[in-house]
C-alpha cells in the first residue's frame, strides 16, 4: 500500500511527465496521424550514418554523421492549387527540446537536406520546406497565384504550424522553445515570419535577406543591362583580379590594418578610371566602356525620372564574385520574376524593363506578398523575440546596404536602438560574400549565440568569427553589433580576434 501510495504521489506531482509518456507516438506510427489540410506520405525511422538524400546536394554536403532520427515526409494544401512539400526530422534520442526550421535560396523549389542535417546533429526538431513548388525556376508562378502565395510566405508558415504538430505527437510534448535559421530567401522567409506570423518563432536568424524582393530583381537588371548594354560594355571575368587589387590598393589601409580586406567598403570611394587603358586593350586595364560599367555596378539603381534610389549597389571588394550578376549570361532569378510574375511571359526581354514604370507595376503586383519590408516588429518583440541579421559586406548577389537600411528602418520605426537592441542586432561581416565565403572571416556560429540570447538572456555584442583555408583557420576577427566595427588595439597579431576591439567608427 505504502509503494501504491508513493507511487500515485508521484504520478500526481508530475502530470506533464506521464502524459508526455503516455503521449509519445513511434515513428511509423505518425503515417496516420490526422492534420488540417495535410497529407503525411512517409515515416520512418532512419539509422545513424544512413541517410542518403532524393535530389543532388552541394559540394561537400556530408550525412555520415547524422544521427538516427524519425523521418516524416508531408503534402500541404492550404489552397486548391497548394502542393507544399515539407520534412521534418526528429532526433530518435537526446532530443534538445526544442525545433528549428531551416530555410532556402532563390526560388527556393527544394528540401534542403544539409540544412536538416546540421539542425539535427545539434539535437533539434527540425524542418524544411521546397515552398510549393520543384525547381529553381520562377515558371511555376505563370496562371498559378496560389503558389505564388505559398512561396511568399504561406509554406513556410503552414509547415511551422504542422512540423509543431508533429513533434508534439512523436515526442508527447510540444518544442520548448522555436527557432529560424536561413540565408538569402531563407533571410527574407525569415523576416516575413517575424513581421506577418510574429508568434511563429522566438529567435530568427535573417542572413543577406532577400527581403526587398521587388527592388531587388529590378537592381540585378540594373546591373545585367550595364554589363550588356553592348559588346564593349562587357567584362570578362578574368579581369575581376585586376579591378579588386586596384581596390586594395586604394581602400585596404583606410580601417587601420592591411589584410585584404575592407572592414567598411562605405569609406572606400574608388573610381575604376584609375585602371583604364592608356593604349590599346590589354588583360591588366580597363578600357572606356568597361569602366563604365565598373561605375554602374559600384552605383545604386535609380529610377531614372525621379532619381530616387531603387536598390543599393555592390560595394568595393566585392569584385572577385562579379560573375553572379555580371556574367556571361544574367542572372535567372530576377529573369523569371518579370517573365512569370510580372509581365507573365515567358518570353520576355529583361532588355526592355523600364525602371520607372516596371517597377512601379512590380510594386503593384507583389503588395506585400513576397516582399519583406515591414519595419513594424512590435508583435514579434513583444513576444520575447530575438532577431539576428547578418549581411556579408562583398555579397555579389544582395547588395550589403539592403540590410542596414532595413535595420534603419526599424529603428526609427520602433523608437531608436536604445529600445530594439536587446531584441534585434545587425552583424556586418567584412570580406564575406554572399552567405559565406570570401576574403574575410566567414564561418561564425549564430546558432549558439541565438541560443544564449533567448535562453540565458545575453545579447550579442560581437561574434567570433574565423576564416578558414584548406581546412585550417588561418584568421580570427570579432563582428561587432552595427554600427560599431572592429578596430585593430595597436598590438599583436592582426590574425587574431583577441587584438581588436569593437568600436563605434
Amino acid at each position: 500500500m505504502q509503494i501504491a501510495a508513493r507511487i500515485l504521489a508521484i504520478l500526481f506531482a508530475t502530470p506533464l511527465l506521464v502524459l508526455s509518456a503516455f503521449a509519445a507516438a513511434s515513428c511509423e506510427s505518425l503515417a496516420s496521424l490526422t492534420l488540417p489540410n495535410t497529407t503525411i506520405t512517409m515515416a520512418k525511422l532512419v539509422a545513424a550514418g544512413e541517410f542518403t538524400p532524393p535530389n543532388p546536394t552541394p559540394p561537400g554536403a556530408n550525412f555520415k554523421n547524422v544521427p538516427m532520427f524519425c523521418r516524416v515526409a508531408a503534402t500541404l494544401a492550404p489552397s486548391k492549387d497548394s502542393d507544399i512539400m515539407i520534412e521534418v526530422w526528429m532526433p530518435a534520442s537526446a532530443w534538445n527540446g526544442k525545433f528549428q526550421a531551416v530555410g532556402n535560396g532563390g526560388w527556393s523549389g527544394a528540401i534542403v537536406y544539409q540544412s536538416l542535417a546540421r539542425a539535427l546533429a545539434r539535437g533539434y526538431a527540425t524542418a524544411s520546406t521546397d515552398t510549393g513548388h520543384s525547381g529553381g525556376s520562377g515558371s511555376f508562378a505563370l496562371d498559378h497565384p496560389e503558389k505564388l502565395v505559398d512561396f511568399g510566405y504561406r509554406a513556410v508558415h503552414e509547415m511551422t504550424v504542422q512540423a509543431k504538430a508533429i513533434i508534439a505527437a512523436y515526442y508527447g510534448d510540444s518544442p520548448k522553445l522555436s527557432y529560424w535559421n536561413g540565408c538569402s530567401s531563407g533571410g527574407k522567409q525569415g523576416l516575413k515570419e517575424a513581421q506577418r506570423f510574429p508568434a511563429d518563432y522566438d529567435g530568427i536568424i535573417a542572413g543577406a535577406p532577400a527581403n526587398y524582393w521587388t527592388h531587388l530583381m529590378t537592381g540585378e537588371i540594373w546591373i545585367a543591362q550595364a554589363v550588356h548594354k553592348d559588346e564593349a560594355s562587357f567584362i570578362p571575368a578574368s579581369k575581376f583580379p585586376i579591378i579588386h587589387k586596384a581596390v586594395l590598393e586604394a581602400c585596404d589601409a583606410l580601417d587601420g590594418v592591411k589584410d585584404g580586406v575592407l572592414d567598411d567598403p562605405r569609406k572606400c570611394h574608388f573610381d575604376p578610371k584609375a585602371i583604364q587603358c592608356q593604349g590599346d586593350d590589354t588583360s591588366n586595364c580597363l578600357t572606356a566602356p568597361q569602366v563604365e560599367t565598373a561605375r554602374k555596378i559600384y552605383t545604386p539603381a535609380k529610377n531614372p525620372r525621379t532619381g530616387q534610389e531603387i536598390f543599393p549597389a555592390m560595394e568595393p571588394g566585392s569584385e572577385l564574385a562579379w560573375a553572379g550578376l555580371a556574367g556571361t549570361q544574367p542572372f535567372s532569378v530576377p529573369v523569371d520574376h518579370f517573365r512569370y510574375v510580372v509581365f507573365k511571359d515567358p518570353n520576355y526581354d529583361w532588355r526592355n524593363l523600364n525602371f520607372d514604370s516596371d517597377l512601379a507595376l512590380a510594386d503593384k503586383i507583389d503588395s506585400g506578398t513576397i516582399n519583406a519590408t515591414d519595419p513594424n516588429l512590435k508583435a514579434f518583440i513583444g513576444h520575447g523575440g530575438k532577431l539576428l541579421l547578418y549581411h556579408g559586406w562583398n555579397d555579389q548577389l544582395i547588395a550589403p546596404r539592403n540590410a542596414v537600411n532595413y535595420y534603419q528602418s526599424v529603428l526609427d520605426t520602433m523608437g531608436g536602438a536604445s529600445r530594439i537592441a536587446d531584441s534585434i542586432r545587425l552583424f556586418m561581416v567584412p570580406g564575406m560574400n554572399h552567405c559565406a565565403g570570401g576574403d574575410g572571416p566567414g564561418v561564425f556560429d549564430t546558432v549558439s549565440v541565438m541560443e544564449k540570447w533567448v535562453e540565458q538572456g545575453q545579447a550579442p555584442d560581437q561574434i567570433v568569427a574565423s576564416h578558414v583555408s584548406s581546412g585550417a583557420v588561418d584568421r580570427t576577427r570579432p563582428l561587432c553589433a552595427y554600427p560599431k566595427v572592429a578596430q585593430y588595439k595597436g598590438s599583436g597579431s592582426t590574425d587574431e580576434a583577441a587584438n581588436f576591439v569593437c568600436k563605434l567608427p
